[in-house]
């Protein structure tokens, strides 16, 4: 098991010019606050390049809700110097992918690509993300594209559930909107409206530019000097790691969609604190505990034990300043009064009597092995300095992260878990489900 280092070595180190070392990662700061971050794995012949933007939809106002996913789309259309095919043919002809994601808070522009045709995918993404052009003709265009997006999310039941649940958990708070906005919202946005956003947003104090593979970090930062010289303009600083606005005010509640289908859907979950939480590791072994894994409580006792669903599993959502820890199943509708039976008196008696020494045991492990495993490419490895680097403005090696795991003792997962699960619940619920009053008992509170 891996042991935190002995000494400083491998740890940020404050350097000349601006620069902060590792062994592997290391970090530059360039004119204008844009942050240049680069992780150096020599096994590997790819590089993954990501642009990450700390502007997403929890950023917009209501009348333009969806207007960073809608941009999203928007900016791969044209540049001054690429059409919209031109882009698609320059990362074919290499065999990459070039794609972005928008999430509640940030947006991130990726290529992943040959360690050799590293020069073209900083070209790619630094042209789409500062150059991308908001065309009326594209405009209209990408509209089209983004309602047969929502249309899309619209027919998937987990999706739409998805965005319920946050909807029910947080009210009115922005992260309680979905990231891609609504059939009203995106129908009206305007191509002012979208540029706007673009100009305002997209500055180089709120980027980050991650960069992973076989790559070596002085030939990054020059080609980002190369790529976003005009914007690297003195006497700007980087904007800080988002803390948020505080407290979110009201209760959850419960929210219904009635649609016929084949299963009824569940998504039950309380509020939780926000990613600066010092007991955040502690809540990762609560949740694999609850529902992370096959040997997961809450596996166990709805598939394994009773047959009840095919999918059941928990999950945390967590943002700057909130978050939410929550469950969903998927079971046929006459079986629904129990699957939330089960459910509810599993975290009631958690919440009661804590996890137990072997769960605890078994869920760190769960966590330790799925945090090496899941950072094997550079995809993966550029993702987590890239959002290391947005959120935290620090880099923590993966020896410390794992050791902070191993650190969760099991009184302290217990005293999370009576803290957060004696909470008021918020529920969504899809499917063909009559009136709020034919649901079981335990939803039915949140109802009233």
């Amino acid at each position: 098991m891996p042991r935190p280092p002995a000494t400083r070595a491998t740890a940020l180190r404050r350097g000349r010019r601006g620069e902060d070392t590792t062994a592997a990662v290391r970090r530059t700061e360039l004119p204008g606050g844009l942050r240049v971050v680069t992780e150096h794995i020599p096994s590997v012949h790819s590089a993954s390049v990501g642009v990450w933007v700390g502007v997403g939809s929890r950023d917009e106002g209501r009348t333009v809700a969806g207007a960073a996913h809608f941009l999203e789309h928007l900016l791969f259309k044209a540049t001054p110097n690429r059409s919209a095919v031109q882009i698609a043919q320059a990362v074919d002809a290499v065999g990459g992918e070039l794609n972005a994601f928008t999430a509640r808070e940030h947006t991130c522009y990726y290529a992943h690509v040959l360690d050799s045709d590293l020069a073209l995918a900083v070209d790619l993404v630094a042209d789409v993300v500062l150059r991308g052009r908001c065309l009326d003709d594209d405009v209209e265009v990408e509209r089209d594209v983004v309602l047969e997006e929502i249309a899309m999310r619209d027919d998937d039941p987990e999706d739409t559930l998805g965005d319920v649940f946050l909807s029910a958990m947080f009210g009115e708070h922005p992260v309680g909107r979905p990231v891609i906005g609504s059939v009203d919202s995106v129908s009206a946005m305007t191509r002012d409206q979208l540029h706007s956003f673009h100009v305002r947003r997209y500055t180089p104090d709120r980027m980050v530019v991650a960069v992973a593979g076989n790559v070596d970090h002085d030939e990054v930062v020059s080609l980002v000097r190369e790529h976003f010289g005009p914007h690297l303009v003195r006497g700007r600083t980087p904007v800080p790691p988002r803390k948020g606005t505080g407290r979110v005010s009201g209760r959850p509640s419960l929210q219904l969609i009635r649609r016929d289908a084949e299963q009824t859907h569940l998504s039950l979950g309380v509020r939780t604190p926000g990613r600066h939480w010092d007991h955040r590791w502690a809540l990762s072994v609560l949740n694999s505990a609850l529902g992370g894994g096959l040997s997961s409580r809450l596996f166990q006792q709805i598939r394994e034990e009773r047959g009840l669903a095919y999918s059941v599993y928990s999950t945390v959502d967590t943002f700057a300043d909130s978050g939410a820890l929550s469950i969903y199943a998927g079971c046929q509708p006459e079986r629904f009064d129990e699957v939330v039976r089960v459910t509810t008196d599993v975290l009631a008696e958690v919440a009661r009597d804590g996890i137990t020494a072997d769960e605890c045991r078994i869920a760190k492990g769960s966590l330790r092995g799925g945090l090496v495993l899941g950072l094997e490419d550079s995809g993966s490895r550029m993702h987590r300095i890239g959002r290391s680097e947005l959120n935290y403005g620090t880099h923590r090696s993966i020896p410390d992260t794992l050791a902070k795991i191993e650190a969760v003792t099991l009184e302290e997962v217990n005293a999370v878990a009576r803290q957060l699960l004696t909470r008021q619940f918020g529920a969504a619920v899809l499917g063909p489900v009559r009136t709020r009053r034919s649901l079981p008992k335990p939803l039915q509170t949140l109802a009233d």
